[in-house]
């Protein structure tokens, strides 16, 4: 028995076919698609989506951001639920969770039948619940994220993980493609987030970390810049250390990454003393000395740095 949503991408289908058939491949066969949202962001997947030939249907609670999209050819909606009607595929683009879920709450049955693509950040369990209100309303649910930034929409330099429905992302993958390099992680609607969530917070911590260390390398009068260079080219032998450290937390069998932590908990008494003789934060090394610690004196001082991943336990 087909979905409603199912029912809609045939029914779409049908009218295309009819259109092509009448009009020789007019532009009333093209693929239709609604973008709800015209921030910085949602304003370039609009564009995108207009100067690619898709029938483009746009719409924001500030109606006057819609402007530059109708020049480019955007039919511009009066309501989310008007834009919403307008097309199969229905992108959502907000400022956070709480503004899709005001958004969400205006459309009422306007989405039975379509494909929902909300690309807002959020979490996990957000991205779940949003795929549960969209099945009880009659609609497929794929949850988007977006790591990049709006001058990259429609080139490879921009990622767009997704999850939720299989069939719609399968029947909906060449618009998705439009946007930008993608990757499907799984009918679990939360796994997008999931992924778009570690990326960040690997970046995040990385980060922080550097800046840091900036500030050590600039108290010791060496030039931030040069110092960068010489760390980015260092930068190449990050990959196979940190496939290899996965492996080790995945089987558990810690290697003596980085040498033995016997070995590395020395170098760490040097590392923050020095920091500290130069006022600059050590926080994060003395973690990681005294995670060291607490693994020597359970007996694996034989182990790598990978191993202080079993003194790091879900927070209850």
């Amino acid at each position: 028995m087909r979905s409603a949503a199912r029912a809609a991408r045939d029914t779409e289908t049908e009218e295309d076919i009819m259109a092509t058939s009448t009009t020789g491949g007019s532009a009333d066969a093209a693929p239709r698609v609604s973008v709800l949202g015209l921030g910085d962001m949602g304003s370039a997947i609009a564009r995108t989506f207009a100067e690619r030939g898709y029938r483009t249907t746009v719409w924001n609670r500030t109606a006057g951001k819609a402007a530059p999209l109708a020049e480019a050819g955007a039919a511009v909606a009066a309501t989310a639920a008007e834009a919403t009607q307008a097309s199969p595929l229905v992108v959502v683009c907000l400022l956070d969770t709480a503004a899709v879920e005001q958004v969400l709450a205006s459309l009422g049955d306007a989405v039975e039948g379509r494909v929902l693509v909300n690309l807002t950040s959020g979490s996990p369990a957000q991205a779940r619940g949003h795929a549960r209100w969209a099945g009880e309303h009659g609609a497929d649910y794929i949850d988007g994220k977006i790591m990049g930034d709006p001058p990259y929409v429609g080139t490879p330099n921009i990622m767009f993980p997704f999850s939720g429905s299989r069939e719609a992302f399968q029947a909906h993958e060449a618009a998705l493609k439009e946007l930008g390099t993608i990757a499907y992680h799984g009918e679990d609607a939360g796994a997008a987030a999931v992924e778009f969530m570690a990326q960040v917070a690997v970046g995040y911590e990385l980060l922080i970390g550097f800046l840091h260390t900036l500030r050590l390398v600039r108290a010791e009068g060496v030039d931030a810049e040069e110092f960068t260079g010489r760390v980015a080219a260092s930068m190449a032998g990050y990959p196979p250390l940190l496939e290899s450290m996965a492996k080790a937390v995945k089987t558990g069998e810690y290697g003596p990454d980085l040498g033995s932590l016997n070995v590395q908990a020395a170098l760490m008494d040097d590392m923050i003393s020095h920091r500290e003789s130069l006022g600059v934060e050590a926080v994060r090394m003395r973690e990681v000395k005294r995670l060291m610690d607490r693994r020597i004196a359970d007996g694996h001082g034989d182990q790598g740095f990978s191993s202080l991943f079993e003194l790091l336990p879900p927070r209850g």
